[in-house]
């Protein structure tokens, strides 16, 4: 059997309460006295047991990490990106639960029993209905992608739409005025904030927006390839194409190459995420960076900081995109 808590109180001849509290860190111990304890409880190799832990303190230490969805337009490097941001701030004692939202039939099971707090990574409004069950449950939340019309909520965002306009803003600087548009998935936040984004740059430039050049992508590689193929086969192709995400672009690119033109001579290509990908296309991919993994590691202490008691007030943050200039734009 392990050392326990009543073991290292009888050597250090206190309380089991008072080893309890040293152990968590308590103000109301004394300084040496929490010293001697947590040196004798490391020369006895105490192991914390958080199942009776969790008990004592009403804490799960479990945090659940959720997604609008996980299986429908959620690319594998956004996925890691947020996953990676959130486990680097997360204290080893606590445990990471990952799901979507749309697996969920209802939300009976999430419980302030099960969760001692939840990051949403939310795409749509539609997620409203579980935001609202976590705050009837009194379960701590941060809201991450998508803006929330409710001060008491921590929300945290990218400056999507700034970023867009940044990026399409660039193009135009490099003498393109036929630059085409291929979205993100209907119904997402992200998806209407990118549109913004690109309109904006075309307002601010005086310029006329070609709803022929403007096509629907699902933030996948295939999608963004059929989008390409069908902006290929128009009389006047786009010298310039803004894509959604990463992902699309990297299928852009791929078709086209196939139709045997060139990037950048024929076509620039522009892309949103600056995933890891993005250094290592023909040729290297312009594409705006959104500081997901910073975004995510900023949500876990925050949340934390809620669990703690040490924040008690909602506000809103922006975190500023950045674009990266590499190959893919003439």
């Amino acid at each position: 059997m392990g050392v326990t808590i009543k073991d290292i109180a009888k050597i250090a001849n206190v309380s089991h309460t008072t080893v309890s509290r040293a152990l968590n860190n308590s103000s109301f111990i004394k300084l040496d006295t929490r010293k001697r304890i947590l040196e004798i409880a490391e020369e006895l190799n105490y192991v914390p047991n958080f199942n009776a832990k969790s008990l004592v303190m009403k804490k799960s230490y479990t945090i659940g990490l959720f997604f609008t969805t996980i299986s429908d337009g959620t690319s594998s490097s956004f996925f890691k990106e947020v996953i990676n941001g959130v486990v680097e701030s997360l204290d080893q004692n606590y445990s990471l639960f990952i799901r979507g939202l749309d697996t969920y039939k209802d939300f009976s099971t999430i419980t302030s029993g099960k969760f001692d707090g939840i990051i949403l990574m939310s795409q749509r409004n539609s997620d409203d209905a579980f935001i609202e069950h976590v705050i009837t449950s009194k379960i701590p939340i941060v809201v991450l992608n998508r803006e929330i019309d409710n001060p008491d909520i921590i929300n945290i965002l990218s400056a999507d739409r700034k970023g867009v306009e940044v990026a399409v803003t660039y193009l135009i600087e490099n003498g393109h005025t036929d630059i085409a548009c291929i979205e993100g998935r209907i119904g997402f936040k992200s998806t209407d904030e990118r549109r913004a984004g690109y309109l904006d740059a075309f307002t601010n430039n005086h310029l006329i927006v070609k709803e022929e050049y403007i096509v629907p992508g699902q933030y996948t590689m295939k999608s963004g390839y059929k989008a390409m193929e069908s902006l290929l086969q128009l009389p006047q192709k786009p010298t310039a194409v803004f894509c959604s995400n990463d992902d699309m672009a990297i299928g852009a690119m791929k078709a086209i190459n196939e139709a045997g033109l060139k990037i950048p001579e024929d076509i620039s290509i522009v892309g949103f995420d600056s995933i890891g990908y993005s250094e290592y296309t023909t040729p290297q991919l312009t594409s705006v960076k959104r500081m997901i993994e910073d975004i995510s590691r900023l949500s876990a202490q925050k949340l934390l900081a809620i669990v703690n008691k040490e924040i008690t007030e909602g506000e809103q943050i922006f975190i500023e995109t950045i674009l990266m200039k590499r190959k893919s734009v003439k």
